[in-house]
């Protein structure tokens, strides 16, 4: 059996992935695409590509039979899911071999095994993996918290709380169970007991048709936020070698024990030296490249290999050094990490040895409000832990990201952590680090006054605006800084808000200030209402400050652009409490709650389920008790 050409039944970066290995095997591509997909990346690069009418998840990459239809209306013989949508649907995968067309990805069998995570627990028992006893949501007492709830058909972080109070556990089941709902059409959701502080440490599987099962090392993806991973690493550093070796016999006795076939993982929860089944993920995941990079091999090319019915040699290639990952997000992780949209200006990450960019985006793409907000997956490889890690943070670094907020100096900051350098990992890195890691970026200040001048020097021209007549200096200001600045008669600056500062080359696209002696440059570009300054995002008016600022006291505002999918049971008059939610919004298939900012009375409440919001929309004011003056 040999495939020639293959429909990717997903969109952005992992469709982009999948058509490169194509490409270079000489298959051909068929993309499909929602109306908001229309003219992205994975489109442009597909040689044919299929409408799914509509925006929304569940009526385009969730519809299996439009996905089956445009398969075959494109002439294609075979259908990779990714990850994520219905790459874990073995209904979807048995409706593709049903319209004759190859699978790429595992028996339906196998998938349905896996698909429910109570299902999987009870057969890797029975394979005699270790895990975590499951907890009775309906049954729960104060000993088994704390607890964690998860979707039974997803994964990705999605349909997953943590509870430490039984009186929120009905709300917070409701709202795992939504989310799942909405990410992966299917509502189920289980508990099982959270542990704190572990690590999440996977092993990747690849398995052909003839009873060969690799065990492709670890994976250490414990640097996590909302149970989404941001930055993944192979081999998971600082683990006991039987441990190690047990985990690998663990994830091939998983895949056996189902009839495996293709690409898989299987993730395990290591706390106090042990290490706890979680669940297996039977598809490609995406942190897949670092081990790609670690064995020098294409996951996606061995996937369409299996598929087509090629046997895996005996034993998988050698590892070789270390290989890091991270997930660039467009989100402020300042503020509860809500997602950001807008058009992407510019995505340039330095190339170079051991460096590799996937991403489903392009410089003038926009970002919207449907999807996942992963921009980019940046990787480095390198012999030694250290140096993959002194090599991402250095790419990341010096990457231009023009556009929406990022992840990108939270990325840096966490790559240069003593806890991270030193491998001391866990999942609970950012509930104790968050704060610190995303203070005002070291810089910002000159970054500022290199804003003001170039702004200066495109208004002025040659001269800069100098004037014959002596006048107060000029005031600009960039985000939180003020910068008062003069021409002089030769056409140069002087700073007068920064006496340190000298400015040494001044046009309106590049900055050279010399500080304390020390010559930078800034590369400075503008685009509407912020200035991108070498790695610094800046307002550049503060009538473009967040929105919530200029609000009247007690409005709830929404935090981006999304649907409304839920409001509490409560009416204007009634009495709220703060930090009690009041609006649930879906952005980026997640559920973000808004709640009361102060104790009071819901004088207004103007969202309403289904509808589309704006970001800084008004969603309800609560009014709180004003004093009365004593005389």
């Amino acid at each position: 059996m040999t495939i020639e050409t293959v429909l990717v039944a997903n969109r952005g970066e992992i469709a982009c992935r999948v058509f490169r290995t194509c490409r270079s095997l000489g298959i051909g591509t068929v993309a499909v695409h929602s109306d908001a997909d229309a003219s992205a990346l994975h489109v442009r690069e597909a040689d044919a590509a299929v409408r799914l009418p509509g925006s929304a998840p569940a009526d385009t990459y969730l519809r299996g039979d439009l996905v089956v239809a445009a398969a075959l209306a494109a002439g294609a013989d075979a259908v990779h899911p990714g990850y994520g949508f219905l790459s874990e649907n073995a209904g979807f995968a048995r409706s593709v071999l049903d319209a004759g067309l190859v699978w790429i990805g595992p028996p339906p069998e196998a998938i349905e095994a896996m698909a429910s995570k109570t299902r999987a627990k009870e057969l890797m028992a029975a394979a005699g993996v270790p895990l975590l006893a499951p907890v009775d949501p309906a049954g729960a007492g104060p000993g088994d918290l704390p607890l964690l709830l998860k979707a039974a058909a997803g994964g990705g972080g999605r349909g997953m709380r943590v509870v430490r109070d039984l009186a929120a556990l009905p709300d917070e089941l409701a709202a795992a169970a939504a989310e799942a709902r909405s990410a992966f059409g299917d509502g189920e959701v289980f508990a099982e007991p959270y542990v704190e502080h572990g690590r999440h440490v996977e092993v990747q599987v690849l398995a052909d048709a003839h009873g060969t099962v690799w065990a492709l090392g670890t994976r250490d993806c414990s640097l996590q936020r909302r149970h989404q991973k941001v930055i993944e690493e192979a081999p998971a550093p600082g683990l006991d070698p039987g441990l190690r070796e047990s985990l690998h016999a663990w994830a091939v006795a998983a895949a056996e024990a189902v009839g495996y076939v293709g690409a898989g993982t299987v993730e395990f929860l290591v706390a106090g030296g042990r290490a706890y089944f979680l669940e297996m993920n039977t598809r490609l995941q995406v942190e897949h490249p670092v081990t790609e990079e670690v064995y020098g091999i294409d996951l996606v090319a061995l996937q369409l290999r299996t598929a087509e019915g090629a046997a895996l040699a005996g034993d998988p290639p050698p590892p070789r050094g270390h290989a890091v990952e991270a997930r660039l997000y467009a989100e402020d992780p300042a503020r509860d990490w809500t997602p950001q949209t807008g058009t992407l200006h510019a995505l340039e990450v330095p190339a170079g040895e051991g460096l590799r960019v996937d991403t489903g985006y392009a410089a003038g793409d926009r970002v919207g409000v449907h999807y996942d907000a992963m921009l980019a997956k940046v990787v480095a490889r390198a012999p030694t832990r250290p140096e993959a890690v002194r090599r991402l943070a250095h790419a990341l670094a010096r990457a231009r990201v023009h556009g929406p907020v990022t992840n990108r100096d939270l990325l840096v900051r966490s790559l240069g952590h003593p806890d991270f350098r030193a491998a001391r990992l866990d999942t609970g890195f950012y509930e104790r680090n968050l704060a610190a890691l995303t203070g005002p970026p070291a810089g910002e200040a000159y970054a500022a006054v290199a804003a003001a001048l170039a702004a200066a020097a495109g208004r002025g021209g040659r001269f800069g605006g100098f004037r014959n007549v002596p006048s107060q200096p000029r005031s600009a200001r960039y985000g939180d800084h003020e910068v008062r600045y003069l021409a002089t008669r030769d056409g140069g600056f002087t700073v007068e808000s920064h006496p340190g500062v000298r400015p040494v080359h001044v046009t309106p696209q590049y900055v050279r200030l010399e500080v304390d002696g020390v010559v930078r440059g800034f590369e400075v570009a503008v685009h509407g209402t912020h200035v991108h300054v070498g790695p610094h995002r800046l307002a550049v008016h503060p009538r473009f400050a967040d929105p919530a600022a200029r609000a009247e006291p007690g409005s709830l505002l929404a935090p981006m652009p999304g649907t409304v999918v839920r409001v509490a049971d409560v009416g204007t008059g009634d009495r709220v409490e703060a930090g009690q939610p009041l609006v649930w919004l879906e952005a980026m298939k997640m559920e973000h709650r808004i709640a009361a900012p102060a104790s009071g009375t819901l004088t207004a409440l103007h969202a309403v389920p289904g509808h589309q919001v704006e970001v800084g929309a008004l969603l309800a004011v609560v009014r709180t008790a004003v004093p009365e003056e004593t005389s």
